[in-house]
């Protein structure tokens, strides 16, 4: 895998000619997200996690994006990007006894247009993002400021979150259709409307031995309040947690 990666990244600089070593981090580890809808079990996939940033292309955990504007100075930087990443959320009719008869709900690609800013240790970025795989034709608007500080040779990275979840975003997740009711279940038809997600996250990582570190990820985030109504939903929040091992080197 290091050796596909190096060849992407050499191709990069061979186009754009990028003359200063840059450090890149791979690592790998298991994700775990938990889910709103009642009665289901908790997400745990294995996750790859890179960083790489050459002020062209760059790689967050498991965000690319290619920079076409953006001023680099010695304490504040800002660009613009086109940025991609996926979504982990949905779920199939087998997942529990409320979602039985509904139709599967499924992850996706999102994919669009990001602005940030970063003033020394502390950053602002905002993304607007669409589905590229056409699943719940909607888009999401993210806002995150964060920060850096460090105790000894531990590193956190605290940051807060906002969505802005269009209607139709909201609806495909946590609505109801007509054709989907079951009194049963207590399953009414349910229109989920748009709203705003907020969360708290960081990241911390220390290193662990020559070229090796451990970084892990914290998320906690409160759902919309359309969603949080839902019929299929029991709690009102998501947390999501990620712990990996990175092998850090320069090319």
């Amino acid at each position: 895998m290091r050796h596909l990666f190096l060849g992407l990244l050499l191709f990069v600089n061979i186009l754009f000619a990028e003359k200063e070593k840059q450090n890149v981090s791979i690592g790998f580890g298991p994700y775990v997200q938990s889910q709103p809808y009642k009665s289901t079990s908790n997400i745990i996939l294995p996750s790859p996690v890179i960083f790489f940033d050459n002020s062209l292309f760059y790689v967050r955990w498991s965000r690319a994006g290619i920079y076409f504007l953006g001023d680099k100075g010695e304490d504040f930087k800002w660009a613009f990007s086109l940025t991609a990443q996926p979504r982990t959320l949905g779920y199939k009719p087998s997942d529990s006894e409320i979602l039985s008869g509904m139709d599967e709900r499924k992850s996706t690609i999102e994919g669009g247009l990001a602005f940030s800013a970063k003033y020394k240790d502390t950053y602002i970025e905002n993304m607007l993002l669409h589905d590229l795989l056409g699943y719940n034709k909607s888009w999401v608007n993210r806002t995150e400021i964060g920060t850096k500080y460090s105790v000894a040779n531990i590193n956190f990275y605290p940051s807060i979150v906002m969505l802005y979840m269009s209607d139709k975003f909201v609806d495909y997740y946590y609505g109801v259709k007509e054709n989907e009711v079951n009194l049963s279940l207590n399953r009414p038809a349910y229109k989920a409307g748009n709203g705003f997600e907020f969360g708290v996250q960081t990241y911390i990582g220390f290193p662990i031995a020559k070229n090796f570190s451990a970084l892990f990820n914290f998320r906690y985030d409160l759902l919309p309040k359309s969603a949080k109504n839902s019929p299929l939903v029991a709690e009102n929040y998501i947390y999501s947690g990620l712990a990996s091992i990175l092998y850090n080197f320069e090319y």
